[in-house]
């Protein structure tokens, strides 16, 4: 396989399980050295760090919690002690608070409230804290969401919003940084096999939401994954302010 991005290193966030663990790996597969980070998956997250050392790159674990906006810059810190610069950040970590409508008398407004912390003013942070020191022609990719611009059920207000909240933000960072040949774009998933997913619509999607999509089936992480490696790679470098959906169709 051609290693397209050795030499470089990667930061992928919430990289312990899920699209985040499929995108380190991928990453390491052509050939970045890869730093992840995880809350208090510690475990899990040197599970992860484990298999990609295996593929015979540098590897990484930090515990760092995105909803405290003051652990980016550490986050950042270790990251360029550890390997000695920074190429790639992947704003990646998110959770999903679903299920109740805005009129709901018993709002849970403070999940809520954590769900923007993590989802909006995390990436805020870490994407601040990595501007100034990424290298000249890098790459932030944001982890957004298909929600973002279409809601095809109720109880999703909060978090569509957070996700759309993205777009604005990463298009805005692509005009800040394009002078230094910095990338700064959105992938979309639709639903994926991951624990996110099933919080949200339980073991089995139903068919009433499959039903939805011209592709009747849910995205893979290796589908989401790839798109994350093509805009970090060399053919990604013209690509900018862009956001991009992997959602088999749904919403057109």
């Amino acid at each position: 396989m051609t290693q397209a991005l050795q030499g470089k290193v990667a930061l992928v966030t919430g990289g312990s399980r899920g699209l985040g663990a499929a995108t380190a790996l991928a990453l390491a597969d052509q050939g970045a050295d890869v730093a992840i980070n995880y809350v208090a998956s510690k475990e899990k997250a040197e599970a992860v760090v484990a298999k990609l050392r295996e593929k015979g790159v540098r590897a990484l674990a930090v515990q760092s919690d995105q909803a405290d906006m003051a652990a980016a810059r550490p986050l950042v810190d270790q990251v360029l002690e550890h390997f000695g610069r920074l190429d790639i950040l992947v704003n990646n970590a998110a959770i999903a608070v679903q299920g109740q409508t805005v009129d709901a008398p018993d709002l849970d407004t403070a999940r809520l409230d954590r769900q923007w912390q993590v989802n909006v003013l995390g990436p805020v942070a870490l994407t601040r804290a990595a501007a100034p020191r990424l290298a000249k022609g890098g790459r932030i990719i944001f982890i957004g969401s298909r929600l973002s611009t279409v809601v095809p059920w109720p109880g999703a207000a909060d978090y569509a919003g957070s996700k759309a909240a993205l777009i604005g933000y990463a298009r805005g960072v692509a005009r800040d940084l394009g002078g230094r040949d910095i990338t700064s774009n959105v992938i979309q998933p639709g639903v994926m096999p991951t624990d996110m997913s099933v919080e949200v619509l339980g073991e089995h999607v139903p068919d009433a939401v499959l039903d939805q999509h011209p592709i009747r089936r849910i995205a893979t992480l290796e589908e989401v994954a790839g798109l994350v490696c093509f805009l970090a790679g060399p053919h990604g470098g013209y690509i900018s302010g862009e956001v991009i959906s992997v959602s088999g169709g749904i919403g057109i």
